[in-house]
């Protein structure tokens, strides 16, 4: 069984040997400071020695100083904690496997310790599994918005049905977010966007002795891959980029990145209504109308929350926040949403979706909020922001209202805080996508994914130069470790380097059960869903 995650150790450092940098934020409207990407000088940063030390489990860990600011790359150093384990057969070594979570704000240290045992034997045969937590994360500096306080705060009093004027306290509440993060973690904000991410695999790739890079990302890794490829194309051996980002939408036009998002997380809601109405005896929520029952079902919770084992209080909004998450899971925990939504309507507080965001979860949705508002360039017209929020809450009735108007959380709820973000932001990746000149690049789409949608994984493939799509036909998030397909497809691209054939689709994915399952299924994470353990630890299931 997995234990609850406890709240990381700030093992990363920032150094200082330089001038104390100026505040970064200004009034919380006006014009944004555009990004001012690193300039390509011939200065080149220290490559990382790392002094490898056990740390139990056959895993070797590290701390890699690398530079906060790469316009500055003797300056200030920021340490960065990395984990391995080396190839099971030193025989058959062909190198290093990077594996990225994503997020933004999840712990590669957690993400290959948690999943290394999973994986398939030739990736553990072949390759030193390598893992690190990026700038801002984890144990690399972690950042801090919003103390644990005032998030438990924000979200007990966030609302599953908000009302008519939910809008402007959103936009405030959003407001004293990004002053929090200037408050907490102001020297480190400018300097956490993906261009420096990329900047610091490459240095981490070279301190390993790698002439080039082999890599598994998923979901916001897949954007980090693709930064890493526009910038150093010659130094790709193979990316594997699941549940894929377009990148243009997502870093330049983000209200075009946005939409579908929120038309993605509802539409898999609404498939699972509408299997749950057709299912009743399975699902076991609804009455015949499982739609009306859900739409009740979060204003009564709002209006009377469901005090919870430790004290707090789970509303329509905890309801909400807990099936976007899990919701990724695929079709295979279906029954499980219907007979956790029964318990909520029961108001039996051991459903696992009335379980509260804890100060565990607090230390991804910060990071994941403050990267994406570095990354991305939202116009700063707060007209415009409430009509788009406006838009999408309409067009996404199931979810997408507790998500525009909710406390700065998840993906959906960026918006507010990052077009009132302010301060430089040199690390912000604004080049070409192309990657003219790499090795090919393997892009990987789910067709009913809710959280990066599949028409981005479309785009992905066709903005690089050198790109393959696999098409995984199945509910949920990503396919590696959930599609046999797909799973043995990266494991021949990354050790191999074959690439699928044109036009390759998986549609393996495991169905719902007839009954509620008692027992996780191979590739889930059911018994951490059901035990309430499950905080923002990525797993990728059993592949073997």
């Amino acid at each position: 069984m997995t234990t609850p995650r406890r709240k990381p150790r700030r093992f990363g450092r920032i150094t200082a040997v330089g001038a104390a940098l100026t505040a970064l934020m200004a009034a919380a409207t006006g014009t944004a400071t555009q990004a001012s990407a690193a300039p390509r000088t011939p200065e080149k940063p220290p490559v990382p020695s790392l002094a490898w030390t056990d740390c139990q489990g056959g895993f070797e860990c590290a701390n890699a100083d690398v530079p906060l600011d790469y316009r500055q790359p003797q300056g200030k150093t920021i340490t960065l904690a990395v984990v391995r384990k080396k190839a099971a057969d030193p025989t058959k070594r062909k190198g290093t496997l990077f594996m990225q979570p994503g997020g933004p704000g999840n712990s590669g240290v957690d993400f290959v310790r948690n999943n290394y045992d999973d994986l398939p034997a030739a990736l553990r045969d072949n390759f030193d599994v390598f893992g690190y937590d990026v700038r801002g994360v984890g144990r690399s500096s972690a950042l801090t918005c919003f103390d644990d306080a005032r998030y438990i705060r924000a979200v007990t009093e966030a609302k599953g049905v908000p009302g008519p004027d939910a809008y402007e306290p959103a936009l405030h509440q959003a407001a004293e977010f990004d002053q929090a993060c200037v408050d907490n973690t102001g020297e480190l904000l400018p300097y956490i966007g993906t261009e420096y991410v990329a900047r610091d695999i490459d240095l981490l790739r070279e301190a390993l002795g790698e002439q080039q890079l082999t890599y598994y990302g998923r979901s916001f890794g897949s954007y980090i891959g693709t930064v890493y490829a526009a910038m150093f194309p010659k130094r790709v051996r193979a990316l594997a980029l699941d549940g894929a980002y377009d990148p243009v939408h997502y870093a330049n036009h983000p209200y075009a990145y946005d939409r579908p998002q929120y038309l993605a997380l509802d539409g898999a809601m609404g498939r699972f209504l509408d299997w749950c109405a057709a299912n009743q005896a399975t699902c076991g929520f609804g009455d015949g109308d499982p739609r009306a029952a859900f739409e009740k079902l979060k204003a009564d919770l709002d209006a009377n929350p469901v005090t919870t084992a430790n004290g707090r209080l789970a509303n329509g909004y905890t309801l909400v926040y807990r099936l976007m998450f899990n919701i990724n899971e695929g079709k295979v925990i279906w029954p499980e949403f219907g007979e956790a939504l029964r318990k909520a309507q029961l108001r039996d507080n051991t459903s696992f979706l009335l379980r509260p965001p804890s100060p565990a979860s607090f230390d991804f949705l910060g990071p994941n909020v403050a990267v994406e508002c570095v990354d991305r360039d939202y116009p700063r017209d707060l007209k415009l922001l409430k009509r788009k929020v406006t838009s999408f809450a309409q067009e996404a009735p199931l979810l997408g209202p507790a998500m525009a108007y909710g406390p700065p959380t998840y993906d959906h709820q960026h918006a507010t805080a990052c077009v009132q973000w302010q301060g430089e932001r040199p690390s912000r990746y604004d080049g070409s996508y192309r990657a003219k000149g790499s090795a090919p690049i393997l892009v990987l789409g789910t067709t009913g994914d809710p959280d990066t949608p599949y028409q981005d994984a479309v785009a992905l493939s066709r903005r690089l130069d050198n790109a393959s799509l696999l098409t995984f036909e199945a509910e949920g998030h990503t396919a590696f470790g959930r599609s046999a397909c797909a799973t043995d497809a990266v494991i021949g691209y990354l050790v191999d380097r074959k690439v699928p054939a044109p036009g390759t689709t998986c549609a393996d994915e495991t169905q719902p059960p007839t009954s509620t399952p008692k027992t996780a299924l191979p590739g889930t994470t059911l018994s951490e869903l059901r035990n309430g353990v499950d905080e923002r630890v990525e797993r990728i299931g059993s592949m073997d």
